[in-house]
C-alpha cells in the first residue's frame, strides 16, 4: 500500500476513532448522570425513616402522658369526693386530702402541658412526612423519566457506535495491525488527533520544532513516523511561507530568464551590424 493511501486511511480512521472513543465516554458516563438524583432520593428516604421512627417515639410519649394525666384527673377528683363526703374529720385529715387534691391539680395540670406539647410535635412531623412523601413521589418520577430517556439515548449511541465500528473495519483494511493498536491509543491519549502534518519543520499538534533530519524524513513521505515529542503520526504539509518563498523563487527566476533572453538578442543584432560595416568597408 503506498503511503499516501496509508496516510488517507488514517486521517479518515482518526475521525471515526474520535466519534467512536466519544460515543463509549458518553455512554460509559451516562449511567451516572443519575448518581446525584438517585443520592438525594436515598436522602429524602433515610429523612423519611428517620421521622417516622421520631413520630412513633413522639406518639408513645403522648400516650404515657395522657395516662399520667388521666390518673392525675381521677386522684384529683378522689380526693374532692373525700373532701365533700366527709361529714366530720380533723384538721390533719382534711391537710392530708387537700394536699392530696393541690398535688394531683398541680400534675394534671403539668401532665395537660406535655400531652399538648406533644401532639403539637406530632403535628408538625405529621405535616413534614407528608411534604417528604410528597417530595420522594416527585422524585421517583422525575428519576423514571429521565431513566427512561437515558435508555433511549443510550440505545441510539449504541446504534451509533455498531454503524463506527463497521466503517473502522472498512477503513483500517490493509493496515498493519500493530500500527492500528498505537493510533487507537495516541488518539485516545491526545484529545481525538493521532495523526497531524508539520509545517515549516514544526508539529502542528505539540508545536515543537523538529529536527532537520527528521524533518526531511517526514517530507519524503516514505515511512510512518511519529513526533519524538507527542508521539502523534506525522505527514508532511507545505506551509504557507514555503509556498510564499517558491513563488518568489518561480517569479525572480522567470525575470532573470527574461533578461538573459533579452541580452542574448541585443549581442546577436551587435554581431549583425558588425559583419553590415565589415561587408560596407571591403566594398
Amino acid at each position: 500500500m503506498a503511503m499516501d493511501e496509508v496516510f488517507d486511511k488514517l486521517r479518515g480512521l482518526q475521525d471515526i476513532l474520535s466519534k467512536k472513543i466519544e460515543l463509549e465516554q458518553e455512554i460509559e458516563e451516562s449511567p451516572k448522570i443519575l448518581t446525584d438524583q438517585e443520592e438525594v432520593l436515598a436522602r429524602y428516604k433515610k429523612n423519611f425513616i428517620e421521622k417516622n421512627q421520631e413520630y412513633e417515639k413522639t406518639r408513645s410519649t403522648a400516650g404515657e402522658f395522657r395516662n399520667l394525666l388521666f390518673e392525675a384527673e381521677s386522684a384529683r377528683e378522689r380526693a374532692e369526693r373525700n373532701i365533700g363526703s366527709a361529714e366530720t374529720f380533723n384538721m390533719r385529715e382534711y391537710e392530708i386530702l387537700d394536699k392530696e387534691r393541690r398535688d394531683s391539680a398541680e400534675k394534671e395540670q403539668q401532665y395537660r402541658k406535655d400531652v399538648q406539647r406533644e401532639e403539637r410535635l406530632l403535628s408538625d412531623l405529621n405535616a413534614e412526612i407528608k411534604q417528604i412523601t410528597s417530595l420522594i413521589e416527585l422524585q421517583e418520577s422525575e428519576l423514571s423519566e429521565r431513566r427512561k430517556r437515558i435508555d433511549e439515548d443510550l440505545t441510539a449511541k449504541k446504534s451509533m457506535l455498531v454503524e463506527l465500528e463497521a466503517q473502522e473495519k472498512e477503513t483500517s483494511a490493509g493496515l498493519d495491525e500493530e500500527l492500528l493498536f498505537k493510533f487507537d491509543r495516541i488518539i485516545r491519549h491526545k484529545m481525538g488527533k493521532g495523526i497531524v502534518a508539520i509545517k515549516g519543520g514544526v508539529c502542528t499538534g505539540c508545536h515543537m520544532i523538529l529536527p532537520a533530519q527528521f524533518a526531511n524524513r517526514v517530507h519524503k513521505g516514505e515511512e510512518v513516523l511519529f513526533c519524538p515529542y507527542c508521539s502523534r503520526i506525522l505527514f508532511y504539509e507545505e506551509s504557507d511561507q514555503e509556498i510564499e518563498q517558491e513563488d518568489y523563487f518561480d517569479s525572480d527566476t522567470a525575470g532573470s530568464l527574461a533578461d538573459l533572453e533579452g541580452l542574448e538578442e541585443d549581442e546577436e543584432d551587435e554581431e549583425e551590424e558588425e559583419e553590415k560595416i565589415s561587408m560596407d568597408f571591403d566594398e
